[in-house]
This record gives C-alpha cells, sequence and structure tokens, in this order.
C-alpha cells in the first residue's frame, strides 16, 4: 500500500496495547450491513480499519452484519467485496457473516434467559416506547419484565418455531429501566421476521438486532479492537454489558472515531436510495453518487481515495470536510499517472491548405515522465479544433486562433488562420489555415512566435465518441438539510455531448483514464464504453472551478 501513515489516537491506543501485552496481535473488522452500496464515509472506515491491521502487521476480516434480511441483499454484498478490493485490500480467509453465528446467537440467548437477565416481553412497539421513558424521565418496567425463567424458555423457542406473528413479542435484556443511557434500558434482543434470509434461507424467522450480534461477532472473531464512528459511543456501555454478561471466547473492547461528514454530499443511505429510486440518478453508481461504486466509475482513483482519507485525519473531533479537498486528491493523482491525449468537445472544422499529405508525428503520453512514451498521431490536411478556439476577431487577451494571428497545434506546427467559412445565419462553419514550415515538434529556435497552443484531432481517424460532462450532484454545501431535494439539485450536474477524440482512444478497455488535453480528466465508462463505440466520463476538471462561484 502506497498511503503513508500518519499519527492518530488509534494508532497510539495499539502500540500501548502491544506494548503492555493486552493484545499479542491486532485484529481488526469493517462490518458493514448489507442494505445498500458503500459511500465515502465507508471509504474512510475501511481505510481505518484494514490500515491499522496493515501497519501492525495484523489482519482485518469482513464481515456482513446481516441480521436484518427485510433490506439486505446478495447484490450489496457483491457490490461491497468489489468495493474493497477496489480500494486495495485485502480481507483475512473467507468472508464473514453475523448469520453464520446464528445458533450461537440463539444459545447465547437462552443462556441470559437461564440468568434472569433477559425476559420476552409482549408490549406492542408503541407500548415500548412509552415504557421506555425520554432523555430527561426515567424508562417504567415492562410488566412482562418479572415472567418466570421457565415460561420465558417456554415462549422463547415458541418464537423461535414460527408460532407467534410478528409483533406479537420480543425478546429483551433485563438491564436498568432507569439508565440515564437509553441503550441499556432493556434493549430488544430478538424480534420476529418472518422474512427468508440471503444466506440462510427460512431457517429462522427470529433476527438478532445488530446490538445483540455486533459484539458477540467480535468475541467469536478474536478482534482485539473494535474500531467504530462516534455515533455508536452510546452503545458502547451495552456493548461491554454483553460481553461481560456471557460466554464469550474473548473480550474485544470499541473505540471510537469521527465518521467522515463532506459538504455538498450526503451519505445517508436512505437519502442514497432515495436519490435512486427517484430517478435523480441512474443507480447506485452513478458517477455523481458519493458510492465508491460510483467515484470509481466517475473515475476517481483508489490511491486518491486513500490519500485523501489518511489526509483528513483521525480523531474524535466531528467535523466537516471541504469536498474540493477530495477533488484536490483526485486531481493531483490523476496529474501524475494519467497520459494525455486529444479531444475535442464541440468541433469546427479546420483545413490545412499547404499540407499536402498526411504526417505521421511522434508525440509524448506525458509531459513530465518520459517511461509513458511517446504515441503515433496522424496529422492529415482536415483536422478538428475546439470552437471556443477560434474567432474572426479578438483582442490581445485571446491567446488562441484568430484570422491572420498564428497559434500552434499541440506536438505539430504553428499555424496562422487565413480565411473562415460562414452558413446561413453567420456562424462559423469551417477554418483555412496555413501551416508554418520548419516549427514541427515546437523547437524554441525556429524564431516563430504563436499566440497560444490549441489541441486538435485529425479528421480522417479521429472517433466520435459520447462524453459525459459530470460535476457536484448538489448546490448547496449540506444539501441534507433540505426539504426537498429537487429543490438543490444542481441542473448541470450531467451533460451529454458528441465529440471527437484520438484513433487509440476508441479501443481502450474501461476504465482506462486520461488527461484530454486543455478539457480536464476523462475514463473510459465502467460499463457503457466498447471498442468503436467509446463513451468517457469526465472524472475532474484541471482545476478547481466551484471556489470563484462560492
Amino acid at each position: 500500500m502506497d498511503t503513508e501513515h500518519r499519527s492518530n489516537f488509534l494508532r497510539t491506543q495499539i502500540q500501548n496495547d502491544l506494548n503492555a501485552g493486552i493484545v499479542d496481535r491486532v485484529v481488526t473488522r469493517f462490518p458493514p450491513e448489507p442494505n445498500g452500496y458503500l459511500h465515502i464515509g465507508h471509504a474512510k472506515s475501511i481505510t481505518v480499519n484494514f490500515g491499522l491491521a496493515e501497519q501492525f502487521g495484523g489482519v482485518c476480516n469482513l464481515r456482513f452484519d446481516d441480521t436484518n434480511p427485510e433490506k439486505e441483499s446478495q447484490r450489496f454484498i457483491d457490490a461491497i467485496k468489489s468495493d474493497v478490493s477496489w480500494l486495495g485490500y485485502q480481507w483475512d480467509g473467507d468472508v464473514r457473516y453475523a448469520s453464520s453465528y446464528f445458533q450461537q446467537f440463539y444459545e447465547w440467548a437462552v443462556h441470559l434467559i437461564e440468568s434472569e437477565k433477559a425476559y420476552v416481553c409482549d408490549l406492542s412497539a408503541d407500548e415500548a416506547r412509552e415504557y421506555r421513558g425520554t432523555l430527561t424521565t426515567a424508562g417504567r418496567d415492562s410488566p412482562y419484565r418479572n415472567r418466570p425463567i421457565e415460561e420465558n424458555l417456554r415462549l422463547f423457542e415458541s418464537m423461535r418455531a414460527g408460532e407467534m406473528e410478528e409483533g406479537a413479542c420480543v425478546l429483551r435484556a433485563k438491564i436498568d429501566m432507569a439508565s440515564p443511557n437509553i441503550n441499556l434500558r432493556d434493549p430488544t434482543l430478538y424480534r420476529i421476521r418472518k422474512v427468508a434470509h440471503h444466506q440462510t434461507g427460512d431457517d429462522w424467522v427470529i433476527y438478532p438486532t445488530y446490538d445483540f450480534a455486533h459484539g458477540q461477532e467480535d468475541a467469536i472473531e478474536g478482534i482485539s479492537h473494535s474500531i467504530c464512528t462516534l455515533e455508536f459511543e452510546d452503545h458502547k456501555p451495552l456493548y461491554d454489558w454483553f460481553i461481560e454478561n456471557l460466554p464469550v471466547p474473548s473480550r474485544p473492547r470499541q473505540f471510537e472515531f469521527a465518521r467522515l461528514n463532506v459538504n455538498f454530499t450526503v451519505t445517508s443511505k436512505r437519502k442514497l436510495k432515495l436519490l435512486v429510486d427517484s430517478g435523480v440518478v441512474s443507480g447506485w453508481d452513478d458517477p455523481r453518487m458519493p458510492t465508491i461504486a460510483g467515484m470509481r466509475r466517475r473515475g476517481y482513483t483508489p490511491t486518491a481515495l486513500r490519500h485523501f482519507c489518511e489526509e483528513v485525519g483521525t480523531s474524535r473531533s466531528d467535523g466537516v470536510v471541504d469536498v474540493a479537498m477530495l477533488e484536490s486528491a483526485v486531481r493531483n493523482d490523476l496529474n501524475r499517472q494519467a497520459p494525455r491525449a486529444m479531444a475535442v468537445l464541440n468541433p469546427l472544422a479546420l483545413e490545412l491548405t499547404n499540407l499536402d499529405d498526411a504526417e505521421i508525428l511522434q508525440i509524448p503520453n506525458h509531459p513530465a515522465d518520459e517511461i509513458m512514451g511517446k504515441r503515433e498521431v496522424r496529422l492529415s490536411p482536415r483536422i478538428w479544433i475546439d470552437r471556443e478556439d477560434f474567432r474572426q476577431e479578438a483582442n490581445k487577451k485571446f491567446k488562441r486562433l484568430v484570422l491572420g494571428k498564428r497559434v500552434r497545434l499541440r506536438g505539430a506546427y504553428v499555424i496562422e488562420a487565413e480565411r473562415c467559412e460562414l452558413d446561413d445565419q453567420g456562424e462559423v462553419i469551417k477554418v483555412y489555415a496555413s501551416i508554418v514550415p520548419q516549427t514541427l515538434g515546437g523547437d524554441p529556435d525556429d524564431g516563430v512566435k504563436a499566440k497560444g497552443v490549441i489541441h486538435w484531432v485529425d479528421a480522417e481517424t479521429g472517433v466520435e465518441a459520447e462524453i459525459r460532462s459530470y460535476d457536484r450532484l448538489f448546490t448547496v454545501e449540506d444539501p441534507s438539510r433540505a426539504d426537498n431535494f429537487d429543490d438543490v439539485i444542481n441542473p448541470h450536474s450531467l451533460l451529454v455531448t458528441r465529440g471527437i477524440v484520438e484513433m487509440g482512444l476508441a479501443s481502450v478497455q474501461p476504465e482506462t483514464r486520461f488527461q484530454f488535453e486543455r478539457e480536464g480528466y476523462f475514463v473510459a465508462d465502467r460499463y457503457d464504453h466498447a471498442a468503436g463505440a467509446p463513451v468517457y466520463n469526465r472524472v475532474i476538471g484541471l482545476r478547481d472551478t466551484w471556489t470563484s462561484h462560492e
């Protein structure tokens, strides 16, 4: 892994635990729920958990906390596995599932009943909410709290056997209804859900809650450091209560860090699903989505994402990171690794009047990396230039092609515009220019001055491509506060046009990235790009164009 590790409180904690002999091997885990695609916040959690294991020579498990089959699917499991691998991490051994431990959870629930630390409760959901109390008022004991052990065992077995309807009852821990921590007010351990599970099929009709399953999963797997985000801090006493009151094989400890919040972004799975279901985006992996799959399809690199997550740091202080920091990480990484190419996104025909035959030019693939070599580019008498690069008349500030003036074609000759052809509406439809001999390749000693450099594509060999220009999906820094997403959606977040690209760009593999000279960074679409029918997504512009707008 090429990301440099920075010091933080978690690394200090683990090093101290190793030095004190509290642990002899670091074992972490990344435990997503398979009910949606992973987003930028999950990328941070992945880099933390896998990165810590990597730094200290330990291992990290990939485990799916699949205790809610109504919202989970194999599709999400496959997408999450792909995301973790794409980011460059490898989990230890086989993928793990909470559902693999369902029988053990059931037996531990029976253990709690036999220890008089759990009971079957018949309160409805609304009644249980009323009995629970509030942040300022204590809860009240359920009228079923003191059921005899034998009755609880019989009722729990009846729940397990499918003899009760959904909502008829739940199994609750018996802790403290007066606790100032609401999570300790007799939390639910099991509920009835007569839903087939994507891993266990119809084997179970009762499912453990996340709070009951999570710590025990860590204990079964021998997790040394259970690392989660700060919203689980209030659940830590419950996590510890289960560990202390069950015959678990190990005693993991939970540590919390601040989640990653990025402006101009939403990371709520519910709201991301709303964007998908409402058709605002084309799917979970739409390149405008903050999902890892979306960012991958957009053309972001795993190196840039890991670097960004490391740079924002790991602390216990909540805050909001400027999305420009992420965009800068992507831009900087692509500047180093993306080969250059030429594409004309707003084509205007240009004829070179004194170029008799086509020439084959050798143009460097990267101005600062000779290892990338050179590519052959054909220059024929007919080429395409960008319409924005030509004016019939212009002031001195315009550094492109003007009638009677000179510019250099990137990697080729200096040319001088002679005349242009107009349509019936007075729009320029073709430019005629001549090459200036002895200026091929931009020799600084050729003595010829040019106002600027413009890109171009050969008309005879250039290939038409679909160009998808992506921008930020939202126009406000905190879209999660909007009453209606329609009010804050950027209407220019996607613009689809047709452009002309170099011949070689039509046959590259999907997910190949380039810097289109003077246009930005682009990637061959992961799914829709095909040889002879190229589709390119704009990853990001050459510079930040949002700062001046804000």
